[in-house]
């Protein structure tokens, strides 16, 4: 998973302190810090986290300094982790998503990220209060117009190169470039720009899963000392910012962050993950008149020339009595043309097959066909739509359901397009928070709760030694 992202990093012989040794608080000790980290978060008003790859290591992406990290294996020459799901299914873990129902219950600020693996805004952490010091694997940006867009594949590069795609914004069209640095690329301004503001402001910069080794990225949380804030560093190594920390626990940043949910009474939502597709359908008038000539295509919502990585095959099947046989397309891009009688309406049965990552199989749409090509271009209220889909996910404890959200049309060729949102996975943290569950020691017993039973400095450079 993040194993294609190290390998694309120009290469370095120092990449700081690995294999370092995991140390864990005793249980009643992990129990009291837990409790006094609640207490802290329930007063705080500007809290900011800081995250490094610890957070991610439950969604299986290995770290990079553990004791089973990518860069501790190849210093030792052992054979690196095999990833457990491609790097494009990854999905956000425990800690991702209680961090999305802190920052809606106003008590998260700001999320810092060291992370390039794109959880925290696929989570539903609002961009605008989020900094990627390190770019996303998922993101590409315009140079020009300042556009951004979140792809549902790993883009290929890494080094703020040119992609092989264009902006699509109106009247721009520039070359896009990745947003992931390499070891000698500059922190990108905006990211740094914010992440030193509120840090500034934060009364409580809580790290998470972070070695606290990569400068300058490790030294921001330094920055609330200044005005009275306090460092909480919650990690399995010992960093280099520890005698500055106000708090330090070791634990799992998993267990630890579902502890303080339970003593907030905050409960961690489900995550529901939307993908989408254009459904386009051409057509054409035969010499004769007396026939229908068509394409129907299954494609990205990404561009023409994206590949649908979530995608297996699709299979095309027609009423019992029409004539026309049935199919199955199982190499991108997908796509079928055939000749029907220009009178005839009918309806295409697609069945959706998913790929290895997905939470379930298929997913099954049905498309009304006639021989005529419609104008008609309409936006739906794509946000209330694709509310109601997790809604229904959620209910269902399922995925699979999808719904139109555009429609629109196409003059060359002349084509009907409509894009669909797919619900491809769904996960719920109850159960796994409960197995995590920390009761708070009052007095050195514990106290039982009850519990709901609802679901820029631009020209820094990243660097790999801490001071």
């Amino acid at each position: 998973m993040s194993l294609g992202y190290a390998e694309k990093l120009s290469y370095i012989e120092d990449v700081g302190e690995v294999g370092m040794k995991e140390h864990f608080d005793p249980p009643r000790v992990l129990h009291q810090k837990i409790e006094r980290l609640g207490m802290m978060l329930r007063k705080s008003k500007h809290l900011v986290v800081f995250t490094g790859a610890g957070i991610s290591t439950s969604c299986g992406i290995p770290d990079f300094r553990g004791p089973k990290g990518i860069w501790t294996l190849q210093r030792d020459g052992k054979a690196l982790p095999q990833a457990s799901l491609p790097f494009h299914r990854a999905m956000p873990g425990m800690t991702h998503m209680a961090l999305v129902e802190l920052e809606k219950a106003g008590i998260l600020k700001f999320v810092i990220s060291q992370n390039v693996d794109g959880l925290h805004l696929r989570s539903g952490i609002p961009r605008e209060k989020l900094s990627e010091l390190h770019g996303n694997s998922f993101m590409e940006t315009c140079p020009s117009c300042g556009a951004e867009y979140l792809r549902d594949f790993e883009v290929e590069t890494v080094g703020l190169k040119e992609t092989s795609r264009n902006c699509s914004a109106a009247k721009c069209g520039a070359k896009l470039r990745d947003t992931v640095l390499d070891w000698e690329d500059a922190l990108p301004s905006r990211e740094m720009t914010l992440a030193e503001e509120h840090c500034t402001k934060a009364d409580i910069v809580l790290c998470l899963g972070t070695s606290l080794q990569i400068t300058p990225a490790c030294n921001l949380p330094l920055k609330c000392l200044q005005g009275g804030g306090k460092i909480i560093i919650v990690n399995l190594q010992k960093t280099p910012k520890d005698k500055k920390a106000s708090l330090v626990i070791h634990g799992f940043v998993d267990k630890v962050v579902s502890g303080v949910m339970n003593l907030l009474n905050l409960q961690i939502p489900p995550f529901v993950r939307i993908d989408y597709l254009h459904i386009v359908i051409s057509k054409a008038l035969s010499s004769d008149d007396r026939h229908t000539n068509w394409t129907l295509r299954v494609a990205s919502s990404h561009g023409p020339k994206a590949r649908l990585p979530f995608i297996k095959s699709v299979e095309v099947s027609f009423p019992d009595d029409e004539k026309y046989k049935a199919a199955v397309l199982d190499e991108q891009p997908f796509q079928l043309k055939r000749r029907t009688e220009r009178t005839r309406a009918f309806e295409i049965g697609l069945k959706i097959n998913f790929m290895e990552g997905c939470g379930c199989s298929s997913t099954n749409i049905n498309i009304p066909f006639d021989s005529k090509v419609s104008t008609d271009s309409s936006n739906h209220d794509s946000g209330s739509i694709i509310q109601r889909l997790k809604d229904k996910a959620i209910e269902d404890s399922c995925c699979g359901q999808n719904a139109v959200i555009e429609k629109k049309d196409a003059s060359v060729p002349r084509s009907e397009v409509t894009v669909y949102a797919i619900v491809t996975n769904i996960v719920n943290y109850v159960k796994a928070s409960k197995t995590l569950e920390l009761e708070p020691f009052i007095n050195g017993t514990v106290k039982r709760r009850k519990r709901s039973s609802n679901i820029t400095r631009s020209s820094q450079k990243r660097s790999h030694i801490s001071s």
